[in-house]
């Protein structure tokens, strides 16, 4: 992707234009982003999909004023002609190739901070409540029209009386309708509320994760501790010369100092900390599962499945939660391969025998696919 040329996505800004005026920094919206746009799946292969207990699926539903949450798997839903629902598919680009296309289309931001693509369906008057999300999101109409209200709200104040995370004090700023092919960009923070004006309403939401510093750490840090599991590299606590107490409820300065220690000594490992976090960030989500392959044929390209996630650093190639250490020519073209998403017929065959032997594991996995 040329990140500096005219971009109709982004209402002709270049990607570059876009990430310094507007990423993180003010909502923009962009008539028809996407012109003859058509949703990645149809509506009855939607619900098929919310019934589908491998699929993360949501039902919200307001009759009568009264705010309900299911969680999937969603068997049955409310008759199409029913105002004030909404239906919602997380993970589509998972089990759709038309969905990871469109979520492709987004990839002028770091591949470690995108998420997913989520697909809505509402009927009339259906939405989620207006509410704020701690991530960045496109929010794509791809049929039927939602009315979007926005706010750069800083006083919101938490309704506790409703299953959803609802603004009680929503003060809209900004009123849009969007058609099919609009698009709308919100940084994290932004409130929002989207109702379809009409009903048979479709929207495509593309989410960009951020990790809070918190979960993050503790994520790191269980995997620094599991490395921690070598037998050469692991000990128990011992204290021969701890002597009798009159103060038992004291935490004696060894077990402090261990403690210490145990905590510094996985981050003293060199790489140590750059390897979890690429695993960390490619560890496929709880219900993703891969089909098993083959082996890769001679001549032929490869592409990435469309649920794996593919990561580089300086000094590691990571892929759905494995890191693996390369150099050179190999190491050039693992990164193409998580770039591109795939890698020519001649450019596999140039790749060393080890490195060749690795993508035909993967294949066997069914992370990566013959093109």
């Amino acid at each position: 992707m040329d990140i500096t040329a005219s971009n109709e996505l982004l209402g002709g800004l270049s990607p570059a234009q876009f990430m310094r005026k507007y990423w993180q920094k003010k909502p923009l919206l962009v008539r028809q982003a996407l012109p003859g746009i058509t949703p990645p799946v149809d509506r009855k292969t939607l619900v098929a999909l919310a019934a589908d207990e491998d699929v993360e699926a949501r039902l919200v539903t307001a009759f009568g004023g009264r705010w309900q949450l299911k969680q999937g798997p969603v068997a049955t839903l409310p008759p199409f002609s029913k105002p004030g629902w909404t239906v919602l598919v997380q993970g589509l680009e998972q089990h759709c190739q038309a969905a990871r296309e469109l979520l492709d289309r987004f990839r002028f931001g770091p591949e470690a901070r995108l998420d997913d693509l989520m697909l809505s369906y509402a009927s009339d008057g259906g939405g989620v409540g207006p509410h704020f999300d701690s991530y960045d999101v496109f929010l794509i109409q791809v049929a039927g029209r939602r009315r979007w209200r926005i706010a750069e709200q800083k006083n919101a104040v938490m309704r506790e009386d409703v299953p959803l995370k609802i603004i009680a004090n929503f003060e809209p700023e900004q009123d849009f309708v969007l058609e099919p092919g609009d698009m709308l960009y919100l940084p994290p923070g932004w409130a929002h509320d989207g109702v379809a004006v009409g009903g048979d309403c479709m929207t495509c939401s593309v989410g960009f994760r951020s990790p809070w510093r918190a979960e993050l750490a503790q994520e790191l840090l269980q995997r620094l501790m599991d490395d921690e599991d070598e037998p050469r590299a692991n000990r128990m606590y011992a204290d021969p010369k701890q002597e009798a107490t009159v103060n038992p409820g004291l935490i004696p300065m060894a077990l402090q100092n261990f403690a210490r220690d145990a905590a510094e000594r996985a981050l003293r490992e060199p790489r140590a900390l750059e390897r979890s976090l690429g695993e960390a960030l490619t560890e496929p989500k709880p219900r993703v599962f891969f089909m098993p392959g083959e082996s890769l044929a001679d001549g032929r390209g490869i592409a990435l499945d469309r649920r794996s996630r593919m990561l580089y650093d300086a000094d590691h190639v990571f892929i759905n939660g494995e890191s693996y250490r390369a150099g050179g020519k190999d190491f050039r073209l693992m990164k193409r391969l998580a770039d591109a998403r795939q890698l020519e017929a001649g450019e596999v065959a140039s790749l060393s025998e080890g490195a060749r032997d690795l993508l035909d594991q993967w294949c066997e996995d069914g992370w990566v696919q013959p093109a």
